[in-house]
């Protein structure tokens, strides 16, 4: 749930009549409540909880817009298209553990130059550049599980 998800919640639980609001999924959790006494809004994505306790509904939304904001950092977009993985499988940044990394951050490819490999049902699959450019970003790590339209490698 990104930030402005979270915002929208926030605005339509002000204008309800619920006194209390709470969601989770693998990814975290998220609380409101307008009872008397203190609030909690509690938001995570990483191991490290976001607690921000208020005393009423009308300073919780604005308090935890401030929290969330300052808690939640821009984050910075590499220029370029992704590359996203066809197929679910093991990336591999190396034909093997001994040789250098297909390609590395800075380096010009060739359409069709291989990227990277994704291991999927013991077959080994080359991720080859869709155009000709630079690699401004590589976004797997060596032996990462990667989804179906993960994105991989940024190429401008």
């Amino acid at each position: 749930m990104n930030i402005n998800e979270v915002k929208e919640l926030m605005k339509q639980f002000d204008g309800s009549s619920l006194r209390e609001f709470s969601w989770k999924n693998a990814e975290g959790e998220l609380g409101f409540s307008k009872n008397d006494g203190h609030g909690v809004v509690a938001a995570s994505a990483a191991p490290a909880p976001l607690v921000a306790t208020v005393p009423s509904a009308a300073p919780l939304v604005e308090n935890a817009e401030k929290v969330l904001d300052e808690a939640i950092p821009e984050v910075s977009v590499a220029e370029g298209e992704a590359v996203k993985s066809p197929l679910v499988g093991v990336a591999y940044l190396k034909p093997t553990p001994e040789k250098a990394e297909f390609v590395s951050v800075g380096d010009n490819v060739k359409k069709g130059q291989t990227l990277l490999i994704i291991e999927a049902m013991k077959v080994m699959n080359e991720i080859p550049a869709p155009r000709d450019g630079i690699v401004t970003e590589i976004m797997v790590s060596a032996e990462e599980v990667v989804e179906f339209g993960q994105e991989l490698v940024r190429i401008k």
